[in-house]
């Protein structure tokens, strides 16, 4: 069944070429179109264009479906062309006219737009919420080893001490830099387009300023034109941000990946969170941050499909926007995964100490030498020139005492400062605000 039938059929190739996967990707969207059509329903009878009666058995009908969508037993059979339709046909079914009548003032395109709208602001509230407890973790893991000291690198050469609470602290804060991209794509979807139907608006007197707080949604799109724009805008907001988290976890996997190996050894994963050989039975392989860089790497090109798919596309509404879903949809699935995932695997994770011992790091306390003949008033460039020229002749000794008399005050991570900054803004934003 098709919402626009008119009495003929459609050719089975055409047909199937042109639903794709809406009917498996439409699952996701079920319970946002269901709370749409709630709110449709309630301004349709508050502006008369239905009965208190009708609207009593429409919103019982969506209520069932409500409980069907919560307990796994709803499905779009082969027969519907998508959600929308098998949602219209089950109210038609159950209570006739009434379920004839709800799709009044509205165009599946504006319908569509709504349940996308509710369904991205629902991801990104659990998204934040996943992002902000593997930051819980990271800061934990700061304050926990903050005094172990960790080889800096540049260039792949091992330059200066570091410790492991500068490096965990330091994906926490950008996760939070991360945050405020998906607080912008809040924004976007926090945006009301129903009631703009095919893009030109309705000449009945509906209500969108009632929908607009009957979803609860924070404002309205004023033009029509205006809310069929954001099909587009609204996936491509949410894709950079979820790049952005993407791009953090990425660098982070790779880093403990080189990390884990034997000759840095600098952590460690439990055997029973590691991965074994075929044919090296000494293997542990770390392939859950592997894995982790693979997904993420692909989830930071969405945002650059999305753009190709919508490039160049004049406003109004498009069938090439149907094409956004299987971009996004799945790939929004795998990046709650990787939170989840990544929050175990270092929780679980083991930190290793002592490795700084060895020779081949005595060249990253060069700095400090430097630093304690500038404290004795030799000038930089002179103190650069005599530490250089020690390593080049084999005379240099590392200042090591660095690590107990200047970690404190040098290598600080500002664990409370960053605590603060992480809870003023999960205290004002709205990400947080349920």
């Amino acid at each position: 069944m098709k919402l626009w039938e008119k009495g003929y059929s459609v050719n089975q190739k055409i047909e199937k070429f042109t639903i794709g996967k809406d009917r498996i990707l439409d699952m996701y969207l079920a319970k946002h179109d269901v709370l749409g059509n709630m709110a449709q329903t309630k301004m349709l009878a508050k502006v008369g264009i239905i009965s208190k009666e009708e609207e009593t058995d429409l919103l019982k009908g969506l209520e069932e479906l409500l409980e069907q969508i919560k307990a796994g037993t709803f499905e779009i059979e082969d027969h519907f062309e998508d959600v929308h339709s098998k949602i219209e046909v089950y109210l038609t079914q159950k209570y006739g006219e009434a379920g004839k009548k709800i799709h009044t003032a509205r165009s599946r395109n504006d319908q569509v737009l709504t349940a996308i709208q509710l369904f991205f602001k629902e991801y990104i509230v659990e998204l934040a919420a996943q992002t902000k407890a593997l930051m819980d973790v990271l800061m934990q893991k700061a304050d926990q080893h903050k005094a172990v000291l960790l080889p800096g690198y540049t260039h792949f050469q091992a330059a200066m001490p570091s410790s492991f609470g500068l490096w965990f602290s330091a994906y926490a804060e950008h996760l939070l830099l991360d945050l405020q991209f998906l607080q912008g794509a809040f924004h976007i979807a926090d945006q009301n387009p129903l009631g703009s139907a095919a893009g030109f608006g309705s000449s009945f007197p509906i209500d969108r300023e009632f929908t607009t707080k009957e979803m609860g949604f924070s404002n309205v799109l004023v033009s029509s034109v205006s809310a069929q724009m954001l099909r587009g805008k609204t996936e491509k907001s949410l894709a950079f941000a979820m790049a952005q988290i993407a791009g953090t976890i990425s660098k982070m996997a790779s880093d403990l990946v080189m990390y884990n190996s034997q000759e840095m050894g600098f952590v460690k994963l439990p055997k029973e969170l590691t991965t074994g050989s075929s044919i090296m039975p000494h293997k542990k392989n770390p392939d859950v941050f592997e894995l982790t860089r693979a997904h993420c790497n692909l989830i930071q090109g969405v945002p650059s499909t999305l753009v190709i798919a919508t490039n160049n596309l004049p406003s109004g509404y498009h069938r090439d926007f149907q094409v956004l879903k299987e971009i996004l949809f799945e790939p929004m699935t795998s990046l709650l995964d990787i939170l989840s995932i990544n929050v175990f695997a270092i929780e679980n994770m083991q930190i290793n100490s002592g490795y700084m011992d060895n020779p081949k790091y005595d060249a990253i306390f060069t700095v400090e030498n430097i630093n304690e003949l500038i404290k004795s008033g030799v000038p930089f460039r002179d103190a650069y020139k005599k530490v250089g020229e020690s390593w080049e002749n084999g005379t240099y000794k590392p200042q090591k005492d660095f690590r107990t008399t200047h970690l404190g005050s040098i290598h600080n991570p500002g664990i409370e400062t960053l605590t603060k900054k992480i809870e003023d803004f999960v205290g004002s934003s709205v990400l947080f605000a349920g």
